[in-house]
């Protein structure tokens, strides 16, 4: 088991990416707090991993929020002991030319993806510089090293996420923690699925050629990823074999950012 006996949280662990990481942890042995705003998805999932591997918890909450924040990670120590592991993954989307953006909406997505992401590690990067190792793991996006047009609270929280990535592997490289983000392309989660049903709807397209002619236009290979596929690397990183990688923004893009 690649992870027996580390401490992980994981926000936004309810469904999509959050979902297959925090099964994917707690079946190499890790013990797992899963964060998400949904009480009965979260709580569901949450129940459903522990009876099939063990050591995982629901831990409720909005993380644009400070006190939640801080409220995850002391839930996490409590019950485990310790937070070795953190993954800032909760995110969501809203689509708007930037003249008709609705504030609150700006203020939300900016909130949750990295605001959010910035508290999470500020409140359990104490417990990793004690313990003396740590691996912070930010779900960015293909859209954390390029810009799209209509996704400007998307597209500048997810390149902040990059910012803080690197803040946080200079200021972690003494204490043995590493700090990476991770850079997807489309993922098939509910998340995705909802932008295709609405880009369909806009269109007047169907479902497949709106992935078609829409979302893999960018990407040489043609598919979307699931969401397993980005669990597997979040994995490598958080394990001893990628001690020596911090800093990096890493894309998983079928070859999109190679043009």
């Amino acid at each position: 088991m690649k992870l027996k006996d580390r401490a992980a949280i994981v926000t936004g662990g309810g469904s999509g990416i959050g979902l297959a990481i925090a099964e994917l942890f707690a079946k190499e042995g890790a013990k797992v707090a899963l964060n998400d705003i949904d009480v009965g998805r979260g709580a569901s999932e949450a129940s459903r991993i522990d009876d099939s591997y063990g050591s995982c918890i629901f831990v409720e909450g909005d993380i644009s929020k400070p006190e939640n924040c801080k409220n995850l990670v002391e839930a996490a120590v409590k019950e485990f002991g310790s937070a070795d592991i953190l993954v800032n993954n909760a995110g969501l989307q809203y689509v708007s030319p930037i003249d008709e953006f609705p504030e609150d909406k700006w203020e939300l997505l900016l909130g949750v993806m990295l605001t959010g992401a910035f508290y999470c590690t500020k409140y359990a990067f104490p417990h990793m510089k004690r313990n003396k190792f740590g691996r912070v793991v930010n779900i960015s996006s293909i859209h954390g090293m390029i810009g799209v047009k209509f996704k400007s609270a998307y597209v500048a929280a997810k390149h902040g996420l990059v910012g803080l990535t690197k803040v946080t592997a200079l200021e972690g490289a003494e204490h043995g923690v590493t700090a990476n983000a991770v850079c997807p392309t489309f993922v098939r989660t509910p998340l995705v699925e909802n932008q295709i049903d609405a880009q369909a709807e806009a269109h007047g397209i169907p479902r497949d050629e709106v992935i078609e002619k829409i979302i893999l236009a960018e990407a040489p290979m043609k598919r979307m990823l699931e969401p397993v596929e980005v669990a597997e690397l979040c994995l490598y990183l958080t394990g001893e074999a990628a001690k020596n990688i911090t800093g990096a923004t890493i894309p998983i893009d079928e070859g999109w950012t190679a043009q």
